[in-house]
């Protein structure tokens, strides 16, 4: 099966990549115009508050750098800390980028960057009553992630370990659960550090992995970035070709149909 027959939908919406990558930390708008090259990704995430902080010529200068990508753009709320500021985030974004998509982002703690588990769901359903296709960053846990689908989410993006970490996935279990009761596309948004770390999720059935710090912060950004796409198309593979049982003990790869009996134990 060709990445053409195998899009990934969102809100209805195809994309050829399943690699999505974040704008910040790279060493300059050049390593990152290339490092979006080797990527090939289906989306570019990026600060309305990061960039506007920045002031008035290097937030048009970033922002002429997305549309010439030609990559569509995915707006956060990153840095938002309440239910306001992040409906707010999200209404200057759309205004800004002139698009519907968000990355919903709302953090509870500052020091693990975990999002506010409480306001979360209100504030997506609040977006998606707006119009907005709301991709909400979440952890692995099941009933949050149930509760955004329930408020009309069309896709989570449950973390495999927090933001920068670089750890990978830390808890196996509480993911290939949230794959096996959640029936919508699931993103693996923060933690990854290695492209080992996005075959293994996309192994394990998830629809995409973004990355930022992974590549960002790697000693060659548009390496990295090739290297996690490749890592990408071929845990997607592996996934649709359907992995052998794991055994507990050793079996023949020989048939031993016609071996003398002293060779066959």
């Amino acid at each position: 099966m060709t990445l053409a027959q195998d899009p990934l939908v969102l809100y209805g919406c195809s994309f050829d990549s399943r690699l999505l990558l974040g704008t910040s930390r790279y060493p300059s708008p050049a390593v990152l115009s290339r490092s979006v090259q080797a990527g090939q990704p289906a989306m570019l995430t990026a600060s309305l508050r990061r960039q506007t902080a920045q002031g008035v010529e290097a937030s048009q200068a970033f922002f002429r750098l997305l549309r010439e990508t030609g990559v569509t753009v995915l707006p956060n709320t990153a840095g938002c800390h309440s239910l306001k500021e992040a409906i707010t985030t999200a209404e200057m974004a759309r205004e800004v980028f002139e698009t519907d998509w968000i990355k919903l982002e709302l953090i509870g703690d500052d020091y693990t960057l975990q999002p506010d588990t409480l306001q979360l769901p209100q504030a997506a359903e609040m977006l998606i009553k707006s119009g907005f296709k709301v991709l909400p960053y979440s952890t692995d846990d099941l009933v949050l992630c149930q509760k955004l689908v329930d408020v009309g989410c069309q896709a989570v993006m449950p973390w495999a370990a927090p933001i920068g970490t670089g750890k990978g996935p830390i808890n196996p279990y509480a993911m290939k659960t949230l794959r096996e009761r959640l029936q919508v596309p699931l993103i693996v948004d923060a933690g990854l550090g290695l492209p080992s770390h996005a075959c293994q999720v996309m192994e394990w059935g998830y629809d995409a992995v973004l990355l930022n710090t992974a590549v960002a912060l790697a000693r060659d950004p548009v390496a990295m970035a090739a290297a996690f796409a490749q890592a990408v198309r071929a845990g997607r593979t592996a996934h649709l070709a359907g992995a052998m049982q794991e055994q507990d003990q050793a079996q023949p790869s020989t048939p031993v149909l016609g071996t003398p009996f002293w060779h066959q134990s």
